[in-house]
């Protein structure tokens, strides 16, 4: 069994690519189960990536996400939320456990986007 601690070491810090597969890059910042289980990413969108219409499933727990927009591109790259609990042009806060969510492709430069995301609870859709 791997230790939680070799197991971040091993990860964080580090480019790899984000598991939609669609050219987007994540950079694992700081991760802990305990007490709220959590993760943060630098995520890095290059020109032509893009990310599809998608729920993310949790085992258990309601899903909160917080994105920072830290640099948009000329064009494209936009965040689309079904549902978001707040937005902003740089500020987007979502429950993607339930709300359908995407961003167009980067069509001119590269977004940056600093993601915290936490989990609460019992596995509830409000």
């Amino acid at each position: 069994m791997t230790n939680p601690i070799q197991n971040y070491l091993s990860k964080a810090f580090r480019w790899q690519r984000g598991r939609q597969g669609t050219g987007y890059d994540k950079m694992l910042l700081l991760t802990a189960s305990w007490p709220i289980p959590f993760d943060s990413y630098l995520i890095r969108y290059p020109e032509g990536s893009a990310i599809p219409p998608h729920v993310d499933q949790v085992k258990s727990g309601r899903h909160f996400r917080l994105n920072i927009i830290l640099k948009s591109p000329k064009s494209g790259g936009e965040f689309i939320c079904k549902d978001p609990l707040f937005a902003t042009s740089r500020i987007k806060l979502f429950r993607p456990d339930v709300s359908e969510h995407s961003v167009t492709q980067v069509v001119d430069g590269s977004r940056y986007v600093f993601s915290l995301g936490w989990v609460l609870g019992k596995n509830t859709k409000t």
